[in-house]
């Protein structure tokens, strides 16, 4: 940009001011729009003002303008970065501040809202719901540790790597009390891995199961048989309440009966909940007794 409206030069003609009437002759002048004056009355009344520093931009200063702006060359520097624009590129932008590229990119790019420093063309980002990150600003909430393109869970207005929000937020094995990440099952309320679900005795998961809970012991229904349940004083077999066929027990001294094998040894009349003689180690009905 130049002034491109007057012209400057030494006066070798006879020429008054045009303002003041001085003479010119042999003096600096300034032709402008077919007038002449002489320098004081030209920044007096004829010279363009900076639009930066408000004052006016003499004959002898170099003259930028665009739009129908003017700035001395001197104040033709960038709004942000001082940096000087003259052949340079640059911006115009509100308040008639000149921008260069540079600060004009920074200025319009995204801001990080980890650090709120521009994302710049160029740089690896994260971006959710609007939001957007550098790369390496986007960290969990709770170790501080980059998450960066990696998966993450939102909470509200935080953010956590997969361990730490299985630590926070899963629900914890009731047997091994680490989190439950996928699967798990419910019993009496109280989580649990799958395989952490097992029969005590062969560790054969449980879960989808017929099982028996002996104090915090589990059994599968073999287990349960063999290894815990009593026998039977009658047939010898377990006694499995809810197993197989019968629930009830009967129970006297240290011995045991399904309440169908409790019965007369001579008669075999069922004796449960009936009255009952115990001869010789042996159960008989109250009749029979009399007839040995």
């Amino acid at each position: 940009a130049g002034p491109g409206s007057y012209t400057v030069g030494t006066m070798s003609e006879r020429f008054d001011c045009h303002y003041c009437r001085d003479p010119l002759q042999g003096k600096k002048y300034v032709q402008k729009e077919g007038r002449h004056c002489c320098v004081k009355c030209f920044e007096k009344f004829c010279a363009n003002t900076c639009i930066e520093c408000k004052k006016p931009i003499g004959a002898d200063s170099k003259e930028l303008h665009f739009k129908n702006r003017y700035w001395h060359d001197n104040c033709f520097r960038c709004f942000k970065c001082y940096t000087s624009l003259v052949n340079e590129p640059f911006m115009l932008r509100e308040n008639n501040k000149v921008w260069c590229s540079n600060c004009t990119a920074a200025a319009d790019a995204p801001r990080c809202k980890g650090c709120f420093k521009p994302i710049i063309a160029g740089d690896q980002n994260v971006e959710y719901k609007k939001m957007v990150w550098h790369k390496d600003c986007f960290t969990c909430s709770q170790c501080k540790q980059v998450i960066g393109s990696g998966s993450f869970f939102p909470k509200g207005e935080d953010f956590y790597c997969v361990s730490c929000h299985e630590h926070k937020f899963a629900k914890t094995c009731a047997k091994c009390k680490n989190p439950i990440t996928s699967g798990g099952l419910t019993y009496q309320e109280q989580p649990w891995h799958s395989e952490c679900f097992i029969c005590s005795n062969c560790k054969n998961q449980l879960g989808g199961k017929r099982f028996t809970a002996v104090e915090d012991q589990f059994y599968c229904v073999e287990c349960y048989k063999e290894c815990v349940a009593k026998k039977c004083a009658g047939c010898k077999n377990p006694i499995t309440a809810g197993f197989g066929r019968g629930t009830s027990v009967v129970n006297y001294e240290d011995e045991s009966w399904h309440d169908y094998c409790f019965k007369c040894t001579k008669c075999a009349r069922g004796l449960a909940n009936k009255r009952f003689v115990c001869h010789n180690g042996k159960i008989y009905c109250a009749e029979c007794p009399k007839r040995l």
